[in-house]
């Protein structure tokens, strides 16, 4: 890595994980852009699901604003794994490139197909109208299951929005749809083909046991596999310790980020974040 890429990092205020309104955030990105530089952050990757969307419109945001951000170009691919979930974050990207662009194509088909059959699930819960009305507050945006969440929070069927997966949308519960994700290794392929490095995106919040989290990494490794997110807010210091030992042990990078979606007296831009020392950092693959 060049020496001006290591002194544009240097001593940063970083948050490598955020979304906009064009996948599940709440906010549009120039006013994520606005939110980040007033909480003065150095550098900010948006992330958003299985979208590029908002890049352009926050670089441009920026260049317009003359504002003193550095934006990592990033993006959030879903990929299926043993019945899991996983995202794989990929950073420091060209969403311009084909393999990306014909991903992101096949991803967001695959994501308007759960959403619709989701609709359908629902509707036979008593939920009338509710594929329509998610769609309708994803706008332009990515439609994802916390659109879905957000309807039933707002028509009384839950009381919370973690209550919507624990009873409606959850895996396993009456209205799942499993999705038809990419792979981790194709999504691994297609960011470095994109120029970008491949990152496990919050790797202690799958709900995964010590054996089934390590043969996650060995696969990822196996993969070509970049780094792992290993600082996220409200993480104990036993899990950020755990997640280092992985990055010594499989000689991966490490990362860090928000996860930002929405303002919260949880979590917010920027908030806890600083790389344990002896890792080494995510962006000198950059």
């Amino acid at each position: 890595m060049s020496t001006s890429v290591l002194n544009k990092f240097a001593n940063c205020r970083i948050d490598f994980h955020s979304h906009t309104n064009c996948s599940d955030g709440k906010l549009s990105p120039s006013e994520l852009i606005d939110r980040a530089v007033n909480f003065q952050l150095d550098v900010l990757a948006i992330t958003d699901h299985d979208s590029t969307a908002g890049l352009s419109i926050a670089q441009q945001h920026i260049n317009e604003k003359e504002l003193p951000i550095t934006l990592v170009n990033g993006i959030e691919l879903s990929t299926s794994w043993h019945g899991f979930d996983i995202h794989i974050v990929g950073l420091n990207i060209d969403e311009k490139n084909g393999a990306l662009i014909d991903l992101i194509q096949s991803q967001q088909a695959a994501r308007e197909l759960r959403a619709t059959s989701m609709g359908e699930k629902l509707e036979k819960c008593g939920v009338e109208g509710i594929y329509t009305k998610a769609k309708a507050l994803a706008g332009e945006g990515s439609i994802t299951r916390s659109h879905f969440a957000q309807i039933l929070l707002a028509e009384g069927k839950v009381t919370h929005l973690q209550g919507a997966f624990d009873k409606y949308i959850g895996k396993g519960k009456r209205a799942f749809v499993k999705p038809q994700w990419c792979s981790i290794e194709e999504a691994v392929s297609v960011i470095h083909s994109a120029g970008g490095v491949a990152v496990i995106a919050h790797p202690v919040r799958y709900d995964l046991s010590g054996k089934w989290l390590r043969k996650l990494v060995v696969q990822f490794k196996e993969a070509q596999g970049d780094g792992l997110e290993i600082v996220l807010p409200q993480m104990s210091p036993d899990q950020k310790r755990l997640m280092l030992s992985y990055c010594h042990e499989y000689e991966l990078h490490a990362s860090m980020g928000s996860d930002f979606h929405y303002p919260s007296r949880w979590s917010d831009l920027g908030r806890n974040l600083t790389l344990p020392e002896g890792c080494k950092p995510i962006w000198e693959l950059f």
